[in-house]
């Protein structure tokens, strides 16, 4: 959802208001959140959950290509964590997930009769080794 999608709900739930009185007031929410958690303050909304901001320290890591070690700096993570009431309401029996917003599933689950390890969409020269050699055995 956009946030020009919750302003348009929010214009259709909540009479006397414009699309830019519901767009304004969005920003003026959205604005007060990030001041709030730039201020270090937790925000928590009753049945929703709670916004968190953590400090991580600086922490020894690697560069993944080259495994050079390398110093990940400190820095500001947000954290998000749903209240009870909101993860009943989303793992209820009788909440059905729209076709439209559900994640396409990975067919490769299993490994089918053609593949083995998934790589049967590469051409044979780029599959891995012990994939060529199983392939020549079938």
């Amino acid at each position: 959802m956009t946030k020009a999608e919750i302003v348009n709900a929010l214009y259709a739930h909540v009479g006397g208001f414009s699309r830019k009185e519901c767009a304004e007031l969005m920003d003026i929410v959205f604005d007060t959140m990030k001041e709030t958690l730039s201020g270090g303050e937790k925000i928590k909304i009753s049945g929703f959950g709670n916004f968190v901001l953590r400090d991580k320290g600086a922490r020894p890591g690697r560069n993944p290509q080259t495994g050079e070690p390398i110093r990940i700096a400190e820095r500001r993570v947000l954290t998000f964590k749903a209240s009870q009431l909101l993860k009943q309401a989303l793992n209820r029996p009788d909440h059905q997930v729209p076709e439209s917003q559900k994640l396409p599933r990975e067919e490769t689950s299993r490994r089918s009769d053609k593949s083995v390890g998934g790589h049967d969409k590469l051409p044979e020269s780029r599959r891995p080794a012990r994939d060529r050699i199983l392939s020549n055995k079938r």
